[in-house]
């Protein structure tokens, strides 16, 4: 049986990570986002309506209808759905966010293919590590229980999911089409990328600025750390941290379920809350730990702006070195072009790269926000 979709654009955000803006009538590479959606989109179908709940005049002129959400002060993307699924005369809805540029090739061909051979009531995709869950298909018939469910002051897009017959379409071969743009340093960079692409040096993809930082044991790396990533935080900046350790390690403990799983032959595993999510894969069988490339395809770019690399110290990626006197090491900037910035307790003759005092959290934190700032 062949059901009739319809593609939902959701654009009903309040649009606070962009300083309030409406994300969808944000310039990107020339035009507002609502149209690099509609272009991709209407070469599969004609079937398009807009979710807005500002400017829908402007929605409008694109030649579309436009859906306000039937609840107040900007309540999620669930709203949304109800919205749509209330006022459309279709069997399902396609969702999609405003704020992801790229739309999946055959996305509505793939998710529909989908639902006919599982005759689920809800299909989402998958970028290969996590749902998508703004990205899918949803049966109308679903709008009771979606109602009783934002009536009893739920929002969360998951819980509801759970309550259904779900499956998943598996998107990894187009990762990029989930490259959402939040806030206004996401869109400069994904302008950048779109003339010159990712950064690749010695062949590493830099999804963003990543710094490392290169010294022997006993420089006081983490120590300083520690103090600089509050103070970047504080000038708005989403920091992911990636480790080298030279020895194993154990980041779970004896007596938790997760241990006992692990320790009895899972070879991964993965703990999910509310609040966190940790992930632990054993190298088992003489496997290598993963290189520098590895390691950074594990972070999600989608929620960082900045990567720091503690560690790695002999790949070429940008890197500022840590060196204290009273440890007597070699310096290591002579032989790496790579360091891009020197820090000790006093600065030494004739540096020919900058100088930072290893003693300020405060002057570290100031050269990786500048060197932030210039990479967009």
């Amino acid at each position: 049986m062949t059901h009739s979709v319809t593609v939902a654009i959701l654009a009903g955000g309040q649009g606070r990570r962009f300083g309030g803006q409406d994300k969808g009538l944000v310039m990107v590479s020339g035009r507002p986002l609502i149209e690099h959606i509609l272009e991709q989109v209407s070469s599969e179908t004609s079937n398009i309506v807009i979710n807005a709940n500002r400017n829908q005049a402007l929605y409008a002129d694109y030649g579309y209808p436009v859906v306000e959400d039937i609840l107040p002060d900007f309540q999620g993307p669930l709203a949304g759905f109800a919205s749509l699924m209330q006022q459309l005369n279709c069997d399902f809805i396609l969702t999609l966010p405003c704020d992801a540029p790229t739309v999946p090739v055959q996305y509505l061909a793939r998710m529909k293919a989908a639902q006919e051979a599982s005759n689920a009531d809800i299909v989402v995709a998958s970028d290969g590590q996590r749902l998508q869950p703004v990205h899918a298909l949803i049966a109308t018939r679903l709008l009771p229980s979606l109602k009783a469910f934002l009536e009893h002051g739920e929002r969360k897009i998951d819980r509801w999911y759970a309550e259904h017959n779900m499956v998943s379409v598996d998107f990894s071969d187009q990762v990029e089409a989930f490259h959402n743009l939040n806030t206004e340093a996401q869109k400069q960079q994904h302008e950048a990328a779109q003339v010159s692409g990712p950064e690749v040096k010695n062949g590493i993809t830099f999804p963003m600025p990543v710094i490392g930082f290169a010294a022997f044991s006993g420089t006081g790396k983490t120590t300083l750390l520690t103090k600089v990533l509050p103070i970047l935080r504080e000038r708005g900046l989403r920091v992911g941290m990636l480790k080298h350790a030279h020895h194993a390690m154990d980041i779970d403990h004896p007596g938790k379920d997760s241990y006992e799983l692990r320790k009895a032959g899972a070879e991964q595993m993965l703990v999910v809350s509310r609040s966190q999510v940790a992930w632990v894969h054993e190298l088992r069988d003489g496997r290598e730990e993963p290189d520098l490339q590895e390691a950074l395809n594990l972070l999600d770019p989608e929620t960082l702006d900045l990567i720091l690399v503690e560690g790695f110290k002999r790949e070429s990626f940008a890197k500022i070195e840590l060196h204290r006197e009273g440890l007597h090491k070699p310096l290591l900037y002579p032989e790496d072009d790579n360091i891009i910035a020197f820090a000790s307790e006093q600065p030494p003759e004739n540096l020919p790269i900058p100088w930072i005092n290893l003693n300020s959290p405060e002057d570290m934190a100031t050269f990786i926000y500048q060197k932030y700032q210039e990479s967009l």
